[in-house]
């Protein structure tokens, strides 16, 4: 990070900034890039990113990797910037780590959001922002649906060191199992946190949910 990370802000109305994790090589999507693939006449990755930046970040880092430049043009005109990341075929630790380097805007809270959960809205970021300055206690925040446990995890920023050095892994059990007294669980009323698209029947179950309900994809 290029700047003071503390805003200041009061605790009942933290900022955030976002680390949206766009480098991966999508491995088990056939042949496919499935942050390219259409929904609603978008790629996924736009619709993911243009929900994000309506939820009020200070700003979003977008990591890229895989297919970079073709992921930069789907998100052309949207508020955000780019953070490359030449290690991206080891692993996604490596770009959170790059991502979290990459914000400059001071903020209080980072949310390190998955390109591909094309499901969440910008309701859904706000909730977990929401929830997390209701905590009273902690200063990680992982969302849950029915036990199982899901994304964005939202974290202090005073991690963003340990998070850049790579010691740490958010948005992985290697942060919650380090970390264990500082974890508060958010427990959803839906599984759109728990949802996101790896395959093709990823992707097709995902189109059929959509279909059933034209004002979200016309969102």
């Amino acid at each position: 990070m290029n700047a003071p990370w503390s805003s200041g802000a009061a605790p009942q109305t933290p900022v955030f900034s976002a680390v949206v994790l766009a480098a991966g090589m999508s491995s088990r999507m056939q042949g496919q890039h499935k942050l390219l693939l259409p929904l609603g006449g978008e790629p996924a990755v736009r619709r993911t990113v243009s929900a994000l930046a309506a939820a009020g970040p200070t700003e979003i880092v977008v990591v890229t990797g895989f297919r970079g430049r073709a992921v930069m043009e789907a998100l052309d005109g949207l508020p955000v910037r780019f953070q490359p990341n030449p290690r991206y075929e080891e692993g996604q630790m490596t770009s959170v780590a790059a991502g979290v380097a990459g914000l400059a805007a001071p903020c209080d809270i980072v949310l390190v959001c998955l390109a591909d959960q094309v499901l969440l809205t910008a309701e859904d970021y706000r909730e977990l922002i929401d929830a997390y300055a209701a905590m009273p206690r902690g200063s990680i925040l992982v969302p849950a649906f029915n036990g199982q446990r899901g994304n964005p995890v939202a974290f202090s920023v005073s991690y963003a060191a340990e998070v850049i050095s790579g010691h740490i892994n958010p948005g992985c059990r290697k942060l919650i199992a380090e970390h264990p007294d500082e974890v508060v669980i958010h427990e959803a009323v839906h599984d759109r946190f728990t949802t996101d698209m790896d395959t093709p029947n990823d992707y097709e179950r995902i189109l059929a949910r959509l279909a059933e309900s034209p004002s979200v994809l016309a969102r």
